[in-house]
């Protein structure tokens, strides 16, 4: 056949098989052959169950296969040949060039057959996958397509209605609140783009609902509400007095940086960090300096956290990603001029998430919060107004991190101290927790005197209830708890001094004892209160013996103080050669607990010399300092 373009298109036909023995090349190709005829040395029922289900097999695959015309199955009828029939069905089949080659090569009518039934239902298995693929992807399609759909007939039908004109159409609501937030251009400029896209995107895509995610916590951060810092100094010194009782080193540095603030126009936000035991007051003292100040107070516990991203923000990336903690917490209490409290920053931790106290570094340094940068926002943020407060159990903070605050130490209350704590404040707000009318609890503690450490009624009050802060709110909560369980009797329950620390009628007895570290003088102990140092000299090899889990530091002083000892032998009294006769046993009682430090030396040294010359030491003198090495002075404290 002729085709218009001058090229001839030639239908050929194979009508046998053959081998070619020699190739010719000249003018055109040729070829010398040798036919190769069909193999049917078998039965010919056998063939024709085969050829049968080689039929009913293609049919299948013909309904699967819409390339593949009905009308190849009308032909496939009249095939007689066993071997011509699978010939065809192979030339109508969707296979590579290699397995149209494998069927040419088999001679075996017998094997080509079962050869075509493999091939057919293979063939057959990968359209059944691509048939449930197309369907899937069909539904998906009509879904979209239909939900597009009918949210452009909603879109009309509320234009119709003039719904959108009055106030309906959400996009315009999200441009007027961008244009009231009050941004920095760059943050209007990032809103503005993201709501652009919103426009172009379907309600009902999930990228929409990221966008308009993004664009809501834009519109949460505060970016222009400030509220009105109070810098009177006498009614900051108020406030603090009214809240709490002693503190003065506290209260001292806050009435200082408001009597700066009053000398200049803006202040870079001071790190005040707030170091002692559980219950000292330190999260209230933070709210105290927010109320003294009139800023708004914002409070975020840092205890366990491990994910730098809890402080940077995460990517808008992952999935149910968010701003950072302190931004997510600053939105409630939508101010820049805020005092933010950052509780337990001793206890942040590090793992594979990153090292949350370095990016702590950027919130925490003035020169840096000017443009703190949220990994989620993606926009500067001013802190430079926070005024940060800290919290911390112990000075376990990283020195980087600990350069950039100012330390205050809150260590605990001395006995008068705790006794007008009470009085002023934590018997009032039990009494109010529990529900006791005025005169149903009377509580006759007045302001201590100069013999409050004599007295010893006064000395159980602030001591006996226990050692924790906390304990003392525990045991005044429990006596309003006792007089609220006997309220069917009128008679008013009286809580004197001694009754506040073991009063039969209402609490148990004292929950702990004072430790004391013993009676009289005793010529082989040595130490104070906190640590009690326990020394034995015995014949021996000079043998130094130490048992009590010390760690390494205490070891090291331990051998400190026989050297000291061993240097000054002439001076004591002792003998040259003493370490030599004997065995040194020291042992630190509390075996059970961990304990290291460099501040024992003295008492050791001390503990050494009295048994060794026999000399009692007082047990009502407490020894701090180390030795530093032989030969020079030992450093002691009482």
């Amino acid at each position: 056949m002729k085709l218009p373009d001058g090229t001839v298109k030639v239908l050929v036909e194979g009508v046998d098989r053959a081998r070619i023995e020699k190739l010719h090349a000249g003018e055109y190709y040729s070829a010398d052959a040798t036919l190769l005829p069909d193999a049917e040395s078998y039965d010919e029922k056998e063939l024709d169950v085969l050829a049968r289900s080689v039929i009913s097999q293609f049919e299948q695959y013909v309904k699967l296969n819409k390339k593949v015309p009905p009308e190849v199955l009308t032909a496939l009828a009249g095939i007689e040949q066993a071997g011509r029939l699978a010939d065809t069905v192979a030339a109508h089949m969707s296979l590579k060039l290699a397995e149209k080659q494998k069927v040419l090569e088999i001679l075996d009518v017998k094997k080509r057959l079962e050869h075509m039934l493999v091939a057919i239902e293979s063939e057959m298995d990968v359209l059944q996958i691509e048939k449930r693929i197309r369907g899937r992807v069909k539904a998906q399609m009509e879904k979209s397509q239909r939900e597009y759909y009918l949210n452009e007939q909603m879109k009309a039908i509320q234009k119709e209605l003039g719904e959108m004109d009055e106030g309906g159409n959400e996009i315009s609501e999200l441009e007027q609140k961008i244009a009231k937030a009050g941004m920095p251009k760059e943050a209007r400029d990032k809103a503005g783009g993201e709501l652009n896209k919103l426009k172009m995107m379907s309600p009902m895509s999930a990228e929409a609902t990221v966008v308009r995610n993004y664009i809501d916590w834009l519109l949460k951060v505060p970016w222009k509400k400030r509220t009105k810092i109070i810098k009177d100094i006498a009614r900051a010194q108020k406030v603090l007095d009214e809240d709490h009782y002693g503190l003065e080193k506290v209260k001292e540095r806050i009435v200082e940086y408001l009597a700066v603030q009053q000398r200049v126009e803006k202040l870079k936000g001071p790190i005040l960090c707030l170091v002692g035991p559980p219950g000292v007051g330190k999260t209230s003292l933070g709210q105290s300096i927010a109320r003294s100040t009139n800023r708004k107070f914002v409070r975020m516990s840092l205890g366990g956290v491990r994910d730098e991203a809890e402080i940077r923000g995460h990517r808008r990336t992952y999935i149910g990603s968010c701003p950072a903690r302190s931004c997510r917490t600053c939105q409630r209490r939508a101010c820049t001029t805020r005092c933010f409290l950052l509780d337990e920053v001793d206890k942040m931790s590090m793992d594979f998430r990153g090292d949350p106290s370095s990016a702590l570094l950027e919130v925490l340094d003035p020169e840096q919060n000017a443009t703190f940068n949220d990994h989620y926002l993606e926009v500067d943020l001013d802190l430079s107004e926070v005024m940060f407060v800290c919290t911390a159990n112990t000075l376990n903070i990283p020195p980087p991190l600990l350069d950039r605050m100012e330390v205050i130490r809150l260590p605990g209350y001395t006995e008068d101290e705790k006794m007008n704590i009470a009085r002023r404040y934590l018997v009032p707000k039990q009494k109010k927790s529990n529900g006791l009318k005025l005169e149903e609890l009377k509580c006759p503690i007045r302001r201590c005197s100069t013999s409050c450490a004599t007295t010893p009624a006064k000395r159980a009050c602030a001591t006996s209830s226990a050692r924790s802060p906390r304990s003392p709110a525990r045991r005044s909560s429990r006596c309003c708890c006792t007089r609220r369980s006997r309220s069917r009797s009128r008679s008013r329950l009286a809580i004197s001094t001694s009754s506040w620390a073991c009063a039969a009628s209402a609490t148990a007895r004292p929950r702990h004892e004072p430790r004391r570290p013993g009676h009289g003088a005793r010529v082989d102990r040595g130490g104070g209160e906190l640590l009690t140092i326990e020394a034995a000299v015995v014949p021996g090899k000079g043998k130094l013996q130490h048992t009590g889990q010390l760690g390494e530091v205490m070891q090291e002083s331990i051998q400190a103080a026989m050297t000291v000892v061993r240097s000054r032998a002439q001076v004591l009294g002792l003998e040259p050669e003493f370490y030599q006769k004997h065995d040194v046993h020291l042992h630190i009682p509390e075996g059970a607990t961990p304990k290291d430090g460099p501040s024992a030396g003295i008492g050791m040294c001390t503990a050494l010399v009295s048994t060794l010359t026999k000399i009692p030491v007082r047990s009502d003198v407490a020894m701090t300092g180390r030795s530093r090495c032989a030969g020079k002075s030992c450093r002691s404290g009482a």
